[in-house]
């Protein structure tokens, strides 16, 4: 039982009904969803009627739930790590992962068409495991496997050992320290985003379908930004996942970022300007016509900003190669 919660379901209707309460503000929203999600896990475990894990552990989460920025309705991106390899520990967290995808599924989260779950072997792995995968990935260098790094990079813990996620994200800084071409193919893998913004400074909407006339907030307003500050923090070796933390701590060495991190902020702020739509994908769309003038010339500063800030990043890795 998770605090008096003896279904998922249960869980569910506590959750639709306090979550509104708290779409004014993105801390608050993702620590309200962080208390969710810890009594999903509570549920979920005692529903193994395992007894206690086999070793220490961690629970992480990561995308935007990761980065401290979802809106109201979120997906699931999550994934174990646990101390110990054996057949014993394999088979008990692949159970537990198994068991939180299907409870957040129940609780409103939707499973993630990645499958970046706990239920997904290649996300639930034992420590020694977990290391042979990033080092995998850092020497295939395949667009797969650069999107992991980049997905794994936005992790952090949730329930368990603390230690075992910044213990991994060590290992990916010192690769790269030594092989710093690693951050151009990082670049390289998220360069290609859509343009919003036309030749003549306007704003481009989608032209058809189902959210014609709306932008599409996320891919190509939001996640530039998230790349570029997430490719300067992993070459800083900050561990730190929310897009303005990273910000703070990279300011130190880059003020050129202060100006940026204000444009973030009102994108969070426009996203929760949405909560009112029903779905995951209409989470993300912005429509247009409802901005007033003087929005559209912010949102088109922010937009032309992006590319902005990926170029300014693009040349401090392509000095930090040559060198």
């Amino acid at each position: 039982m998770a605090d008096g919660f003896e279904s998922y379901e249960a869980i569910k209707i506590w959750k639709d009904e306090a979550i509104h309460s708290f779409q004014g503000d993105t801390l608050s929203l993702n620590e309200f969803h962080d208390r969710v999600l810890r009594k999903v896990y509570q549920l979920a475990a005692c529903r193994l009627n395992n007894g206690s894990p086999p070793c220490s552990y961690s629970w992480f989460i990561t995308g935007s739930g990761g980065r401290f920025e979802q809106g109201l309705i979120s997906d699931q991106d999550h994934g174990i790590i646990y101390e110990r390899s054996s057949p014993e520990a394999a088979e008990y967290f692949l159970r537990l992962g198994e068991e939180l995808s299907l409870g957040m599924a129940i609780v409103g989260y939707p499973y993630c068409e990645g499958k970046v779950m706990s239920s997904n072997p290649l996300w639930c792995q034992s420590k020694v495991e977990w290391k042979a995968q990033l080092l995998q990935w850092l020497e295939e260098e395949s667009w797969q496997s650069i999107r992991y790094l980049h997905i794994f990079y936005d992790s952090r813990p949730l329930v368990g050992a603390e230690s075992f996620v910044n213990e991994l994200k060590s290992f990916i800084y010192d690769f790269q320290k030594e092989h710093p071409k690693i951050l151009m193919r990082l670049l390289e893998n998220v360069m290609h985003m859509k343009n919003a913004v036309g030749p003549f400074g306007q704003i481009i909407p989608e032209e058809k379908g189902l959210y014609k006339g709306s932008i599409d907030l996320k891919n190509t307003a939001i996640i530039p930004y998230v790349n570029a500050v997430r490719i300067l923090a992993l070459k800083e070796g900050i561990k730190e996942t929310s897009t303005l933390a990273r910000i703070d701590r990279l300011t130190k060495n880059h003020h050129e970022l202060l100006d940026y991190r204000e444009n973030f902020r009102k994108l969070l702020s426009y996203r929760l300007s949405l909560a009112a739509n029903k779905s995951y994908d209409e989470g993300h769309y912005l429509s247009i016509k409802k901005l007033s003038k003087a929005e559209k010339h912010e949102l088109k500063k922010i937009l032309k900003d992006g590319k902005k800030l990926q170029q300014y990043v693009q040349a401090i890795v392509e000095k930090g190669v040559r060198k």
